[in-house]
């Protein structure tokens, strides 16, 4: 727990990390002390002498003053620390996340990420606030009682330290299980959430299949499995926490008998029996605390964990001295192997050059490797072996800054700011002028968009462009591409579900854009596949053929198989006509020889 807490607080404030620990610790061990010095005091007052519990009271005085300082000190630091978390953890967490590389953000760990980042936060705020202290008085004071007792009655001093041994284990039982079934809730918690969030988010598919009528089945499955999750939190935790406080009165109830037998014996003087009764009950009672806190403890130390996770994941690394590229709009791949999972390669020994200023399509199955050719490109993740090189200059060497100022993507799920479409274009350069964002959103055919609509360039997309056409969205995007002006363009299925008349801007934007940069197509769409310059097939991720539309049409391979069943899939659709007789007519897609 407290190398998740250094973690989270980061080196700069580890020093103020050490201190905090010296005055919680310093301020335990001195209650411990001044709890023992009430045997002496106890012993002198009930004696034939009270007057000679003078100096034994002003010890006690002296020592409660120290505690007391000790006390304020820790709790200050304390309350430092926490503000420290509250004002900064989420800059920190957000400056790593900002190194992470891209692969990294799948929604399963972007949904434990914003949860991490609020849940998280107020623990690790409440750890110095109201935990930590308790938990260190009920451990350290008890040990400072249970040696001091050692020097006042060895045989009850021994008695209490056969003690420790039962509540550690009682305690350590009730802790692990607490925790076990936290991560259950936890675990529980977070598929509830992204269930809730993927209800809310596709509630055009749902709706149009008829699947919010009668409720939706995962998120009814999830809410379900974290309402028994919590139930069964409850009826676990209670008993296990029992368990732990009455661990520690079995313990006190222990040294009461063997004080009494060794006081019927004639072992110990009663008065003296009485003091260090008095002293076991202070040995019991921070114990009894600490047990009440140990289940908040161990949850407190689970989310410490997984918010102190975030920031043991590995930044992207950077070279120490960044490369320049040398050949601007070039792209290679020199015997790429590649796999998300070590025994699963995705691309085995891949090699292409594409020159600059050249429009080349990627085409093969599903799973054949072509989105993550573009994601290696853009360096959501470092290759297993081999090189990636854009602009004559391997990724890896170049900064990320350099290496993104080269690129710029459209992918088929666009995603815009919900802000206005100007606003959504400049994203591309934000330093751009009017005229440039006006003549990339003509080129892009925006310009059309924006004149239907009343607010024109100031008419608000909504959040993710919800109130545009996902056609309208890709012009947009285009747009911001075409702005960017950068000498690679990757478009990744960037045609696949566009209506004619938005294919037909996004096609011209396409040749435009051949004219001033290296365009990399991952296509379905015929008329795209057979308008680039060089075409790539692949197939279980190697490069099996290679070469233009005509060339690869003529060896009659794997292309050519690929073509014929793509036009066959382009050229039937279902025209209605009246009466049974109605029958699919075929006839040949936008732009596609028949």
């Amino acid at each position: 727990m407290l190398r998740d807490l250094a973690k989270i607080l980061g080196p700069r404030h580890a020093g103020a990390l050490r201190v905090y620990l010296a005055w919680l610790v310093a301020y335990a061990v001195l209650e411990g002390a001044a709890i023992a010095l009430l045997v002496p005091v106890l012993k002198a007052l009930l004696s034939s002498d009270p007057a000679g519990a003078t100096p034994w009271l002003l010890t006690l005085a002296g020592a409660v003053a120290v505690y007391y300082l000790a006390r304020h000190q820790q709790t200050m630091k304390g309350f430092a620390l926490a503000l420290v978390v509250l004002t900064t953890l989420h800059d920190r967490l957000g400056d790593h996340v900002a190194t992470l590389p891209l692969g990294w953000f799948s929604s399963e760990k972007v949904g434990r990420l914003a949860q991490s980042a609020t849940g998280g936060t107020m623990m690790v705020t409440n750890v110095f606030a109201h935990l930590m202290t308790p938990v260190a008085s009920g451990v350290l004071t008890p040990a400072t009682i249970a040696l001091a007792m050692l020097l006042f009655d060895w045989r009850l001093g021994l008695a209490t330290l056969a003690c420790v041994p039962l509540i550690y284990l009682a305690h350590r039982w009730s802790s692990r299980w607490i925790g076990r079934t936290e991560e259950a809730v936890d675990a529980a918690g977070a598929e509830a959430g992204n269930r809730v969030v993927e209800f809310a988010r596709h509630q055009q598919v749902l709706r149009a299949f008829g699947r919010t009528s009668d409720g939706y089945p995962p998120l009814d499955a999830a809410i379900a499995a974290q309402q028994a999750a919590g139930g069964s939190m409850l009826r676990n935790t209670i008993p296990r926490l029992l368990v732990g406080g009455l661990s520690v009165h079995l313990a006190f109830l222990a040294l009461i008998s063997v004080g009494l037998t060794l006081a019927l014996t004639g072992a110990v003087d009663p008065v003296e029996l009485v003091a260090l009764l008095a002293l076991a009950a202070r040995f019991a009672g921070p114990l009894a605390e600490a047990a009440g806190r140990t289940g908040l403890l161990r949850m407190a130390a689970n989310d410490l964990h997984r918010l102190a996770e975030i920031f043991d994941q590995p930044a992207l690394p950077q070279p120490a001295t960044p490369a320049a590229p040398t050949r601007p709009g070039t792209i290679a791949f020199e015997r790429v192997t590649f796999a998300y999972r070590p025994d699963q390669p995705v691309l085995h020994d891949l090699s292409f050059q594409i020159p600059a200023r050249t429009l080349t399509a990627i085409v093969g199955p599903s799973g054949s490797g072509k989105t993550t050719i573009t994601r290696l490109l853009l360096r959501f993740f470092d290759v297993s072996s081999g090189r990636v090189l854009v602009g004559g200059t391997d990724v890896r060497a170049q900064d990320s800054e350099t290496l993104m100022a080269q690129m710029a993507p459209v992918m088929q799920e666009v995603y815009l700011f919900d802000d206005t479409i100007e606003a959504n274009i400049r994203i591309g350069r934000p330093d751009a002028g009017e005229d440039e964002v006006r003549e990339a959103a003509r080129l892009a055919g925006v310009e059309e968009i924006v004149a239907r609509l009343p607010q024109g360039w100031n008419t608000p997309v909504g959040e993710a462009g919800s109130l545009l056409s996902g056609g309208e969205r890709q012009r947009v995007a285009l747009a911001r591409a075409v702005l960017k002006d950068a000498p690679i363009v990757l478009l990744d299925e960037a045609t696949a579900a566009l209506d004619p008349e938005n294919e037909h801007f996004v096609q011209a934007t396409i040749q435009r854009l051949k004219q001033r940069a290296t365009v990399v197509v991952i296509a379905h769409r015929l008329p795209t596949i057979a308008a680039a310059d060089r075409i790539l097939v692949l197939d279980g991720g190697r490069l099996v053929e290679s070469g233009n539309h005509r060339d690869l049409l003529a060896r009659n391979g794997r292309y050519a198989a690929f073509w014929r069943e793509r036009r066959r899939a382009h050229g039937w659709r279902l025209v209605p006509e009246a009466g049974p007789a109605a029958q699919p007519k075929r006839h040949p897609g936008p732009g596609v020889p028949a």
